[in-house]
């Protein structure tokens, strides 16, 4: 199996990267009085998911990776918590904010496997730091 060369390869930023699409595109429709509120807001989170990704993959340090990954899910939960807030004030109706909440929920999932992945290697290869080396074995 080839090594992991970037963070484009891996499953969960490419998700993390529809996901944020997805919600650039439901967030147009909000109110303009909401640009620097709401909208703001869950726009932010959702980049933070992927860019957080991105930027732990690049560390080289499979803890730091976690770390990234944990902060990752956390924007997650974040976007989650907005779409409800998004619902309530009729934002967005049922269907949107079950199809995004879902799929941000496959990602948290994906996230939480991952995380799992890197932890028993870090506890199997203390000394192995490259992330890349260590991911292989996952995808």
């Amino acid at each position: 199996m080839p090594t992991v060369k970037s963070f484009e390869e891996l499953t969960i930023w490419q998700e993390a990267r529809e996901l944020t699409n997805r919600i650039y595109i439901l967030s147009k429709r909000f109110p303009k009085e909401e640009l620097y509120g709401l909208t703001s807001q869950i726009r932010r989170a959702s980049v933070s998911i992927m860019s957080n990704i991105a930027e732990g993959f690049n560390r080289r340090s499979t803890k730091e990776f976690i770390n990234f990954l944990i902060i990752s899910r956390a924007s997650i939960s974040e976007v989650q918590n907005d779409l409800y807030i998004s619902l309530d004030l009729n934002y967005i109706n049922k269907e949107e904010f079950e199809t995004i909440y879902n799929h941000a929920q496959k990602i948290s999932m994906s996230i939480n496997k991952l995380i799992t992945y890197l932890r028993s290697q870090v506890k199997t290869y203390p000394k192995t730091t490259k992330i890349n080396e260590q991911i292989q074995q996952y995808l």
